[in-house]
């Protein structure tokens, strides 16, 4: 049995007939004392001390079973969870030991009523780390299982849309969804490919007003391409069990970005008029279309599980990133203004405008310098030097908070 002691901070008097009560948590006695538990009189314990000991149905509905001759309360609870409750009582805060899994922790917390306020701040953001991958790990078993289930459809059109979903989302059910996986991610290296060559000054050809336009042999490996893209997302679409869901994923929106500048291009080229294309508008529409191909490149990370990672990182990492931009921003726009106000004392300043200037600190910042401008002045010169330093301690100050988070992450597990 182990006695948990008093407070050096506890306030009122003393008494020898002061109450306390034994409890017996997973086979460990542990005396505890009544002002103590008092301070938070919403807990379980508080109100099992609180309660008379012969009104039994009250501490039956409190406590596992009673003692009455020893006045010792049973409790069927993890010993070493409990130890780390109990330290709210003394401290208004609790702390997630080594070993003792955190949703299971949460669960003890919610049987003792205290409250996951007191959890202490790393302890905070470790939850919500654990309880994100058992989400994600939920539902990659919720997929699993539905996947291994019997077929209940009725209808053969269910049937169909079931199979085809299987065929064109989930690689590893079958060998022709397989080889589906693989076409979808050579075309989009492909269509990659083409879109870098075509740009090739070399491998273009002159169109009837003197322009260079891209060779038609590399025009038809692109409308190949898009026309697969464009098969794939319309059969996904189709079967898809939640269309709505499936237009507003993230990845899917990246994929109607990919094909829509493809046909709007094509409706432009040779559904607009003549005079419609003679607009200068409508010729930088259609530029700025042809570059949206770009984020086919993004398709990737459907096939690449390295790209997956990537991702799931930086959105790990969103806190220290935003830190980071926080850090940039609030650097640039100080040491801009205060070069372009030292600056303009110099007859051939560089620094025309602050918002000139934010071109100059960026660089600077980011240790690129491009030397397009640079300051001229011994005061300029200075405030550069500071951007630099500046820029290295921000780097070294988030190393330090990283490497302190892993730290109490390692700590609490």
């Amino acid at each position: 049995m182990w006695t948990i002691p008093k407070p050096k901070y506890k306030t009122g008097l003393c008494a020898d007939g002061e109450a306390e009560i034994t409890v017996n948590i997973g086979g460990v006695r542990v005396v505890l004392f009544g002002d103590v538990l008092n301070r938070y009189p919403e807990s379980r314990l508080a109100e099992l001390v609180n309660c008379s000991t012969q009104n039994y149905e009250v501490i039956s509905s409190l406590c596992d079973d009673f003692d009455p001759g020893r006045k010792e309360f049973y409790f069927d609870r993890d010993p070493d969870a409990f130890k780390c409750i109990i330290d709210v009582y003394y401290f208004d805060e609790i702390h997630i030991k080594r070993g003792i899994c955190p949703i299971c922790f949460i669960k003890e917390m919610e049987f003792w009523k205290i409250d996951q306020s007191v959890l202490d701040e790393c302890c905070k953001s470790y939850l919500s780390e654990k309880e994100e991958e058992l989400k994600e790990i939920a539902n990659k078993v919720k997929v699993i299982l539905e996947d291994l289930e019997v077929d209940q459809c009725i209808t053969r059109t269910q049937r169909c849309q079931r199979f085809l979903w299987k065929l064109m989302e989930k690689p590893g059910s079958s060998l022709p969804a397989r080889i589906i996986a693989i076409a979808s991610f050579l075309s989009i290296l492909v269509s990659a490919v083409v879109m870098c060559v075509g740009t090739i000054p070399e491998l273009q050809v002159t169109d009837a007003d003197g322009k260079l336009v891209e060779h038609p042999t590399l025009e038809g490996i692109e409308t190949a391409c898009m026309l697969w893209f464009t098969a794939e997302y319309l059969l996904r679409l189709a079967s898809s069990p939640n269309k709505l869901h499936f237009a507003l994923s993230f990845m899917n929106i990246i994929d109607f970005m990919a094909i829509m500048p493809f046909y709007v291009v094509l409706s432009l080229t040779y559904l607009g008029t003549t005079s419609m294309m003679e607009l200068a508008n409508v010729q930088q529409a259609v530029q700025a279309l042809r570059i949206m191909r770009i984020a086919r490149i993004f398709k990737l990370a459907r096939h690449s599980s390295g790209l997956q990672t990537l991702t799931y990182a930086l959105k790990r990492s969103l806190k220290e990133l935003g830190l980071l931009l926080m850090y940039m921003g609030v650097g640039i726009f100080v040491f801009s203004a205060l070069a372009y106000t030292m600056e303009q004392s110099h007859p051939e300043t560089l620094f025309r405008s602050i918002p000139q200037s934010f071109w100059w600190a960026i660089i600077t910042m980011t240790t690129v310098g491009y030397g397009d401008i640079y300051p001229k002045t011994t005061l300029g010169k200075c405030n550069a030097a500071k951007v630099l330093e500046t820029a290295a301690k921000h780097e070294v100050e988030l190393m330090e908070l990283k490497s302190g988070r892993d730290a109490r992450r390692k700590s609490s597990n």
